[in-house]
């Protein structure tokens, strides 16, 4: 079975590999419950997989934070917490920053034209009547064209999952909250600051830009948890 590693390269993909893949998936996605258990034999019964496997994908995903283990109680869905997310907000605003600090510095033609096809693409359902895992979906490959040309695969590494462990927190976001935000407006203006090589204020966009979006998902957690 083939598939693609964190680098965009093919790879084997092994049990253990389809079960993470699988679980993560549902993980990001909201599919299953902050601080659920996670029993290896309902997954079996639910992915279809062996109990090694399983263990070995639970294992790895402990590392990334989507998943926690604490002693008898064996494997649980990592739980969600307003103090939480704002420990992810503060590392996620860093990294990414930095990442796009590195892309400006660099980037070629190629990478603005990625840019710009990537805010189209997004630009095309931020107007319509999209579901929120499209959006979400061009929301995630706007966000991966402003970093892709930052030379250093370990930062990427460490961005990517930041990315996601907020992703986390974005599947919450079916919950009706107002917002007077003009998100679209935002992607524009990281964009165009971005291809002005305008490093500082492309910085500062991005940063207000998560930091906005972490904001509605604290009161997202109060309307859940209430």
């Amino acid at each position: 079975m083939a598939g693609l590693d964190n680098g965009g390269e093919p790879r084997t993909v092994t049990l253990s590999d389809a079960a993470y893949d699988r679980l993560r998936a549902d993980l990001l996605a909201g599919k299953l419950t902050a601080g659920a258990k996670l029993g290896i034999h309902d997954l079996r019964g639910r992915y279809a997989i062996g109990a090694s496997p399983l263990r070995e994908a639970l294992n790895r995903l402990v590392a990334d934070g989507f998943v926690s283990l604490t002693g008898q109680r064996g494997f649980r869905v990592a739980p969600i917490s307003v103090a939480d997310l704002r420990d992810v907000t503060r590392l996620r605003i860093m990294f990414e920053a930095e990442a796009l600090r590195d892309s400006i510095a660099v980037g070629d033609d190629a990478w603005e034209a990625g840019i710009v096809g990537a805010f189209h693409r997004l630009s095309k359902v931020e107007h319509g009547a999209a579901n929120f895992s499209n959006w979400e979906e061009r929301n995630a490959a706007f966000h991966d064209a402003l970093v892709a040309a930052c030379p250093s695969p370990r930062l990427l590494q460490f961005r990517n999952n930041l990315f996601d462990q907020h992703k986390r927190y974005r599947s919450l976001s079916t919950v009706a909250v107002s917002s007077a935000r003009d998100i679209p407006r935002e992607h524009r203006v990281i964009m165009e600051k971005t291809l002005a090589r305008d490093t500082q204020a492309a910085c500062a966009a991005i940063a207000a830009h998560i930091q906005a979006t972490a904001e509605r998902l604290e009161a997202i957690i109060a309307a859940v948890t209430a």
